[in-house]
């Protein structure tokens, strides 16, 4: 295991260390635990999503708002033609904006 000595000093009222850039932790935070005379810094343990799930409170049925059932939007079956035209994707992909010549003269 590579080690290095390091300088300590004092910022406020707590001991700090300057920690070389080859030591450098991810992130923001770390944790610190002491082991006797040794302490060791680490980075914190990333925690599962399924860690996180578990520790979640169960909804009851009463925690959700009642939720309108709205009927559903009408659907133009000339415009959906319209719009998935392959003469209009490709004028539009590849042309100003506008019909094609081909599809004015359909319409």
């Amino acid at each position: 295991m590579p080690s290095r000595r390091v300088k300590l000093f004092r910022n406020g009222r707590n001991q700090a260390v300057r920690i070389p850039r080859e030591f450098e932790l991810p992130g923001q935070e770390a944790v610190l635990t002491k082991d006797g005379d040794r302490l060791i810094l680490e980075p914190p343990k990333r925690r599962g999503f399924l860690a996180a799930l578990a520790e979640m409170t169960p909804l009851e049925e009463g925690d959700f708002p009642p939720i309108e059932d709205l009927p559903a939007e009408p659907f133009d079956l000339e415009m959906a033609g319209y719009l998935l035209d392959s003469n209009i994707v490709a004028a539009l992909m590849h042309a100003p904006v506008g019909l094609s010549p081909a599809h004015r003269e359909s319409r």
